[in-house]
């Protein structure tokens, strides 16, 4: 929500990159401080949805907090200042169209493939299976 500031001088610009820069610093803390708290928080969330589960299926504890943190990270708007560029800026993506999402996708897959052809992945499953069953388990004694 952004809006161009106008420049009717030469300083006015100055002003309002000292202003981008400053505000700039700004978000970067607040982003930072956001992660710190977010790190710790999801792993525990994530894990607090493993075994809230109903069914055998996760509960939805964990989505909840991503979306609070995709809210976080549209209030932040970290990189909101381009808005204020004296020119459109034409920058070519150094990484293409994807995103992280599509390299762990990519990732996956490969996991998947191994496993199904009996690669060390399968020890890993079982490892994971195990412990997730741990956990059912204490859920249902503590219930």
């Amino acid at each position: 929500m952004n809006k161009k500031l106008e420049r009717q001088d030469p300083s006015s610009g100055r002003r309002t990159l000292l202003r981008d820069i400053g505000v700039f610093q700004v978000k970067l803390i607040v982003d930072g401080l956001r992660d710190l708290v977010l790190v710790p928080t999801s792993l525990i969330v994530g894990i607090v949805s493993l075994v809230k589960g109903e069914d055998g299926r996760p509960g939805l504890q964990f989505y909840h907090l991503l979306g609070f943190g995709q809210q976080t990270e549209r209030w932040i708007n970290l990189f909101g200042a381009i808005e204020n560029s004296p020119e459109k800026l034409d920058q070519p993506s150094p990484f293409g169209a994807g995103d992280i999402d599509d390299l762990v996708a990519k990732f996956e897959t490969f996991v998947v493939d191994e496993f199904k052809r009996g690669g060390v992945t399968a020890q890993a499953k079982e490892r994971l299976h195990t412990a997730l069953a741990a956990m059912q388990r204490r859920k249902r004694k503590s219930q």
